[in-house]
């Protein structure tokens, strides 16, 4: 018999705050009477059944295509579903996507004119979601415990978590309801302890706009104008986080509570992160994601479950083209994906396109930064196809198979991370773009030597880094509406953002 909390009925809402609230009530007593049963499991108490508490459910039903859609929302590419029926999606961490879900329910109340139902869902929560952010209380078990925790909890369900919806592939059996997010309740909570392991630090920190970058010269930069910022008094920013959550408040700022469990760790996670944040979480967080598509695709996995407006690729290429120079910059405005880890998710007939938004932004950036116009803008920066490769040593191969590849394609620069980033970016509708910086010319015997290469970073990384922050203050003064274009949604969308 399931050991369960008490029940709270679903209830039908046409305020989006008073829905939010029954979610939160609903999650925070399934949240409780988990840890309550797993202290107790952990005691060596025995439970009076299969413990088991589910997530909150929210749904809506229209039977019209007609919208609703108020003046301020009326170009908005979200927030309305595609047409009559029933959809829903389980919730989770009310705490953290507060505002997010806020935004989501005002907006279907707004677009549909019909309540929203917020009730208890089937879905169960497993256990390892319900700990807080420093309980290790499972590591305390011992090994006979531990195999008896699948008996009493409800653990992960990898079924629960697949990327069908935002692959386009989901199909609801009859009588089912349609989605009403990308991501399930079960596969947000995956993917926020998944964040914790690779980057080092919680998914609060996370803020709304991201940089990556395969070099940790970019870090060590963003590390230290984050400091600068956090001792000048007037900065918008509030906080700069580092790996192990630890915190620096501005200066003249109050510490907050848990800044105090931040540690340094004693090495530095697969991925780790940075965070500049904002109190609105429009902040800059800066992941080093390392080398390689296997890295790009699986921190894009996981940070697409945070909803950020944006993320872009600052990295180092190879040139392609013998009139570039060591140094000069590279807007990519398309792709070709040699790098094998998406194909399954996203067929390679799927085109990734440039997005306006993002292009002039980067483009103003680097104007702005290096203080060059017109003619002398196009002589440092070009506008071409980046090429990405899962092969590092692609031009060891004797056929000169993917020169010819490249070459056919128009590609002005390779590297190994920047198609995979945009190409994750176009399949969870998350605006992407990419700048990248000419570090080497192997097709023109200029490879990177020791002394060369850290001229060369030493001269270009604050620089970069600059456009790239610059251009994320661009997009965040035009307005964060501007960028959820619509060329990022399908004809049969999701109505969550």
């Amino acid at each position: 018999m399931p050991y369960l909390p008490p029940f709270i009925a679903p209830a039908r809402f046409t305020d989006a705050a008073a829905a939010l609230a029954r979610a939160r009530e609903i999650y925070g007593n399934s949240i409780a009477h988990l840890r309550s049963a797993m202290q107790r499991f952990v005691a060596g108490e025995s439970l009076p059944g299969h413990v088991r508490a589910c997530y909150p459910v929210v749904r809506v039903q229209t039977d019209t295509v007609a919208r609703l859609s108020p003046v301020e929302s009326a170009q908005l590419s979200y927030g309305f579903v595609a047409g009559p029926g029933r959809f829903e999606t389980t919730l989770t961490r009310p705490d953290l996507y507060a505002g997010y879900y806020l935004e989501q329910f005002t907006l279907l109340l707004q677009n549909h004119g019909a309540e929203i139902e917020v009730g208890t869902s089937s879905q169960p929560i497993p256990v390892h979601f319900s700990f807080a952010e420093n309980d290790h209380i499972e590591g305390s078990l011992s090994a006979q415990r531990r195999q008896l925790m699948r008996d009493v909890f409800d653990l992960p369900d990898l079924a629960a978590m697949d990327d069908g919806i935002a692959n386009g592939t989901y199909a609801p059996r009859p009588g089912e309801a349609q989605p009403l997010a990308l991501f399930t309740a079960p596969r947000v909570d995956y993917s926020l302890h998944r964040l914790r392991h690779y980057t080092g630090t919680a998914p609060e920190h996370f803020q709304n706009f991201l940089l990556f970058t395969n070099y940790q010269f970019y870090i060590d930069e963003f590390v230290r104008l984050g400091h600068e910022a956090m001792a000048d008094p007037d900065s918008e920013y509030v906080a700069f986080v580092e790996p192990g959550n630890v915190v620096t408040r501005r200066v003249g700022s109050s510490a907050v509570e848990g800044d105090e469990s931040g540690k340094v760790p004693p090495r530095l996670p697969q991925m780790p992160a940075y965070h500049l944040m904002r109190a609105d979480r429009s902040g800059i967080s800066m992941v080093n994601i390392g080398v390689g598509p296997a890295n790009a695709k699986t921190i894009t996995d996981h940070i697409a479950v945070l909803r950020p407006h944006a993320w872009i690729m600052l990295g180092h290429c190879a040139g392609l083209r013998n009139s570039q120079q060591l140094g000069d910059y590279v807007l990519a405005h398309g792709y070709v994906r040699e790098d094998h880890v998406l194909d399954e998710e996203l067929p390679l007939w799927v085109p990734v396109p440039a997005l306006a938004e993002i292009q002039v932004a980067l483009e103003a950036a680097v104007s702005e930064v290096t203080q060059l116009k017109g003619p002398e803008l196009k002589r440092i920066m070009r506008t071409g196809t980046v090429a990405s490769t899962d092969n590092r040593n692609w031009e060891l191969l004797p056929d000169n198979g993917p020169q010819r590849r490249f070459s056919q394609s128009r590609a002005v620069a390779l590297d190994m991370e920047s198609a995979t980033i945009a190409a994750n970016g176009f399949r969870f509708r998350v605006p992407y773009g990419t700048l990248l910086c000419v570090s080497d010319k192997p097709l023109h015997g200029e490879i990177k030597l020791p002394g060369m290469a850290n001229h060369f970073y030493r001269e270009r990384v604050d620089q970069h880094l600059r456009i790239g922050m610059r251009a994320i203050e661009l997009l965040r003064q035009q307005g964060v509406e501007q960028l959820h274009s619509r060329k990022l949604r399908s004809f049969a969308e999701v109505a969550f953002q």
